[in-house]
């Protein structure tokens, strides 16, 4: 059995991404399809199901600073969002009753209710692939949109613990004392290497002690899991940590996305109101512009961040399939559910991947907040007369600084979209400020202001560059530039998109390695082959 579904989930996936599509739509589709056919899911497929949730959340987790939810611009945001979803949602759905809408006629207020507040979520899967496709993660507005939806994992949280019917264990208190315990689990991670204890490590972490210690006390697994990843994001090891365990995590998530189209058998009539509710997505995601604009942030941000929470969430699924087994809603609401979240996927996938044109687009009409007035995270940025920009202050880019500092003296600008990294260099004594090299904003200004003779693209993510040096291509910089890349089919991209040089830096890291031992240990090496 489990064969059979592997092998459907792989074909469609596969299907999906020669068009262009995220896998995970593909993943929906084949559910659905095996379900019409007589499948049922697994007990097996429901264990790696949960799995991948879990180590989903503990991967958000160890991202999370979590002063970041404590800040007003992401509580107030998710907070203002979901109540005012919510009610809009319901009034809607009231709305189509009254129409005479026979999935929504045996409904009363309080199940409109939870339908409505099903559909206000977003998908933190979908978001997250999102954003690391594109190398957005830790920019502006994808900081913005992760702490938003990591505020609404919390509610969806609280709501599943709360409709259980069950409280916590009067011993949950106890779980106050788990900050206490973070120098310890910090040593573990410290002795635990960087092979497969590590990746152990990750898994007891987030099933153990997070998901299994929550359960014990009578509280949401997920939320431990969760918990426990931002305990540990401060960690030197917590980006480390997070890659390793990337790949089980997605191979789990395949499973959790199968196993949503299995759940249920599609019918005609749930179909038809999943295909109705999309008229609720321009309308949430317009809410989620409104609200973030309000609060400063650029249009730029504003537009970014609500097009990556242009969708319904895999959460709202989970509100909805705990609802279906309490007897909340019926067998066709849930599949309406599970159709209108699938083409949210379907929809939002293409709008991301041209989210950048868009902005270009509608921002000659968008009214932008005054400069002295924008969020201070989303301030405009002034360099200076730095001659040489350094997109991207990770290893490479540290050491590009470095090396450049040696030669020519203080004549670089680094630029890192983390600001706790950029101040981390600052301590450092080098030249850095926090940006985002990937918006069009950035580099309209910075190079009004900036010197600039040679350009460094050094951030890790290929697509991140290519956006980078697309958009430097449209202004006027005459100087040179460099960028760096992992396959050779990526530096012919990268050649073609106009860099003055490429570089491979595995193959780079090779020569240099050779070079530096050459230099420093001078070995009396004979030439055999010119004999």
């Amino acid at each position: 059995m489990e064969l059979i579904l592997i092998t459907v989930a792989f074909i469609a996936g596969f299907i999906a991404i020669k068009c262009q599509l995220p896998p995970l739509v593909g993943f929906l589709i084949a559910g659905f399809a095996l379900s019409q056919f007589g499948y049922q899911s697994t007990e097996k497929l429901v264990t790696f199901a949960d799995l991948g949730v879990t180590l989903l959340l503990f991967t958000i987790g160890l991202k999370l600073d979590i002063r970041t939810l404590l800040s007003k611009d992401i509580w107030a945001s998710a907070t203002i969002h979901n109540l005012l979803s919510t009610s809009l949602f319901t009034i809607i759905l009231v709305g189509l009753k009254t129409l005479g809408i026979s999935n929504l006629a045996g409904m009363d207020w309080g199940q409109m209710l939870l339908l409505g507040f099903a559909l206000s979520f977003s998908s933190t899967v979908f978001a997250v692939k999102t954003l690391q496709e594109k190398g957005d993660l830790n920019a502006t507005y994808g900081s913005l949109a992760i702490g938003i939806l990591v505020m609404q994992d919390v509610f969806a949280v609280i709501f599943l613990t709360a409709s259980t019917g069950k409280l916590p264990h009067w011993y949950a208190i106890a779980l106050f004392a788990l900050p206490l315990l973070r120098p310890l689990m910090g040593k573990i991670l410290d002795k635990a290497g960087h092979g497969e204890m590590l990746v152990l490590s990750g898994i007891f972490f987030a099933l153990v002690a997070g998901a299994g210690l929550f359960e014990l006390v009578g509280m949401k697994p997920d939320l431990g899991a969760l918990i426990l990843g931002m305990l540990l994001a401060s960690h030197s090891k917590a980006s480390e940590l997070s890659k390793s365990l990337f790949n089980l995590k997605e191979l789990f998530l395949v499973c959790f996305f199968l196993n949503i189209g299995l759940a249920v058998q599609t019918t005609v009539e749930g179909i038809i109101l999943g295909i109705l509710l999309l008229i609720l997505l321009p309308l949430k995601g317009a809410l989620y512009f409104l609200i973030i604009n309000a609060f400063k942030f650029r249009v730029r941000t504003s537009l970014l961040a609500s097009l990556t929470l242009f969708n319904f969430s895999e959460f709202g699924l989970i509100v909805g399939g705990l609802a279906y087994k309490l007897g909340w809603l019926s067998g066709d609401l849930l599949v309406a559910l599970a159709v209108a979240v699938s083409l949210s996927f379907v929809i939002s996938a293409p709008i991301n991947r041209v989210a950048h044109d868009l902005y270009r687009r509608s921002s000659k009409w968008l009214k932008e907040h005054a400069e002295e007035k924008v969020n201070l995270k989303d301030q405009f940025i002034h360099p200076g007369e730095a001659q040489v920009l350094i997109l991207g202050m990770g290893r490479i880019g540290t050491g590009a600084y470095d090396e450049i500092h040696q030669r020519y003296g203080k004549v670089s600008l680094g630029v890192e979209v983390r600001e706790d990294a950029a101040l981390h260099h600052r301590e450092q004594g080098r030249n850095v400020i926090t940006g985002d090299a990937t918006d069009p904003d950035f580099w309209e200004r910075i190079l009004n202001t900036a010197q600039v003779k040679l350009v460094l693209l050094a951030m890790p993510n290929h697509l991140g560059n290519q956006t980078a040096l697309s958009l430097l291509n449209q202004t006027s910089f005459n100087g040179q530039v460099a960028a760096i890349a992992a396959y050779a089919d990526q530096l012919q991209e990268l050649d073609e998109l106009g860099v003055d040089a490429s570089f491979n830096i595995y193959s780079e890291a090779g020569s240099g390695f050779a070079r530096n031992v050459c230099d420093k240990l001078q070995p009396q090496l004979k030439d055999t082959v010119s004999r």
